[in-house]
């Protein structure tokens, strides 16, 4: 595994109210969060970059507001005319 050396204020720490101690994994989660979010990650490499389980991540997706359902607009149109397609092939 790679790694990253990453500078922060001295005051990160009180100005989002966390331990010092947390600040590397809390910038961790959020780069995972955000990449996801944008679609730059799947969500199994967003939890490992996260260092968490793939539950564990989506569950702090929630916690952020972030959907763990990331399909952009064509992506979820395409997959409803499929359902729907489906359906109708399965109806008497």
């Amino acid at each position: 595994m790679s790694q990253h050396v990453l500078n922060w204020p001295d005051d990160l720490a009180d100005a989002i109210r966390i331990s010092p101690a947390e600040i590397p994994f809390r910038i961790g989660l959020m780069a995972a969060i955000k990449m996801f979010e944008l679609g730059e990650l799947s969500s199994c490499k967003a939890a490992e970059l996260a260092k968490l389980t793939r539950g564990e991540f989506l569950e702090a997706c929630a916690r952020y507001h972030v959907s763990a359902f990331n399909y952009r607009d064509d992506e979820v149109e395409a997959e409803l005319d499929a359902d729907l397609k489906t359906l109708r092939a399965a109806s008497p």
